[in-house]
């Protein structure tokens, strides 16, 4: 499936590069911000809800006036994953914050005012901060009353040993034109990593530990040409 994905990428974006320009070339750049919703993809299985945080990035944009584009973006985005202990009053969240450069072939329709658009191709981050919530030691879980039975805590105190992250994003959003170089851009956008940020070897306990998260953004573009 992963490499489905890639070559789904490098197809558009090829197609891209190689479709001729008859008609004249916008160049658009911008910036966003919003909330991130966030799990992490663990193997064997944790059970999680949703770590919320926050997203933002600045955007430059190449389109032909006609169907396709490329965007690249330079930003952030918090990730990590929360615990969800059911019934027990425990609350433990890990939030894991990147930098990240995702480069997308952007497709897009619709009129003068009003555009609807999807946009799909790897992700590159790296994680330049780490931090924990909790109200108990979850270094030493066993001494804390009412702790759930039978519960996986190695990913509570385990050190991330790889801050690259890569992986393939989609999204879908649109775009209103408030005057012909001003638009509003309102963004849903899906990432799933494909590097694990603990250790992976068969002698490890997690065989993987997958960034996912959902990112909703409002931004502001202004086309230069």
């Amino acid at each position: 499936m992963r490499r489905i994905l890639f070559l789904i990428a490098a197809s558009l974006t090829m197609l891209l590069c190689s479709a001729e320009t008859h008609y004249k070339p916008h160049i658009t750049i911008g910036a966003k911000g919003g909330v991130s919703m966030a799990q992490m993809s663990f193997s064997p299985s944790v059970k999680q809800s949703f770590n919320m945080g926050s997203c933002g990035a600045v955007t430059v944009r190449y389109t032909e006036e006609k169907l396709f584009g490329i965007i690249a973006e330079l930003g952030w985005t918090t990730r990590g994953w929360k615990e969800n202990f059911e019934e027990a009053p425990l609350n433990y969240s890990r939030s894991l914050t990147y930098i990240n450069l995702p480069i997308l072939t952007h497709i897009y329709f619709g009129s003068r005012r009003f555009k609807t658009f999807v946009n799909l191709g790897p992700q590159f981050a790296y994680m330049i901060g780490s931090s924990i919530n909790s109200d108990f030691d979850y270094a030493n879980p066993g001494s804390v009353s009412g702790f759930p039975s039978n519960r996986q805590t190695e990913q509570m105190k385990l050190d991330i040993s790889n801050r690259f992250d890569y992986g393939i994003c989609a999204s879908i959003g649109f775009e209103f034109y408030v005057q012909p170089r001003h638009s509003v851009v309102l963004e849903g956008r899906y990432y799933y990593g494909l590097g694990n940020i603990f250790p992976s070897r068969k002698a490890d306990y997690f065989s993987a530990s997958r960034n996912m998260n959902i990112e909703i953004t409002l931004g502001y573009n202004f086309r230069l040409k």
